[in-house]
């Protein structure tokens, strides 16, 4: 059985989401990001040196990183689900061309803006490069109720926690109306609704 190491509201929620999608068994266990120790005593540094999470544990030991290729990795475990298409067409690289977008042009900005020595007059700056981000996603979702169109994709789910992340940094999503939509589209999926259970996310 695979296990996803994750922190209660991190990205891991993403794969955690995924993972309820997919139907493949797996457990979980709760990463302590400030003491880089998980629930049952294990160092998380001997799992994954960077000590971030999430880890996907397979059944044969090995681990993968890096919520882009945790979410393909999964996807692709259970193709009849279609959370992402096949290898080597067109809608395969757009998906991956989302993936990146969300990871570095949005993951990424987020992580000075958690962080206690990031100057406090250069946040504005950071969340005004964030809500320019936000507003592109909203003409994108404009077009379809997800980022791919009509169905579900794996982007979807790390777009979902992206968007929970703004009200924690003072970004407030109701300037974006199909962004709210979204968020409310993909957090009323029972995968989402499981996930936030098991994590006792209490936004």
């Amino acid at each position: 059985m695979m296990k996803l190491y994750y922190s209660p509201g991190a990205c891991s929620l993403a794969a955690h989401l995924i993972l309820i999608e997919t139907g493949l068994p797996f457990v979980l266990e709760r990463v302590d990001l400030a003491t880089r120790r998980t629930a049952s005593g294990a160092d998380y540094l001997d799992i994954n040196p960077p000590g971030y999470v999430p880890t996907l544990e397979l059944v044969d030991g090995q681990t993968i990183t890096e919520v882009p290729v945790i979410l393909q990795y999964l996807g692709d475990a259970v193709p009849e689900r279609g959370l992402v298409p096949a290898a080597g067409t067109m809608q395969r690289y757009r998906l991956q061309s989302w993936l990146n977008f969300i990871t570095s042009e949005i993951h990424k900005g987020f992580g000075p803006l958690f962080a206690d020595d990031t100057p406090i007059h250069y946040k504005p700056a950071l969340k005004d490069r964030l809500r320019k981000r936000f507003g592109y996603l909203a003409t994108e979702l404009d077009k379809g109720p997800y980022l791919m169109g009509e169905k579900l994709s794996v982007a979807d789910a790390h777009l979902w926690v992206m968007i929970k992340w703004t009200r924690m940094v003072g970004i407030d999503p109701d300037q974006w109306p199909s962004i709210v939509e979204f968020e409310t589209r993909i957090g009323s999926l029972p995968s989402a609704r499981q996930a936030q259970l098991e994590e006792e996310l209490v936004w």
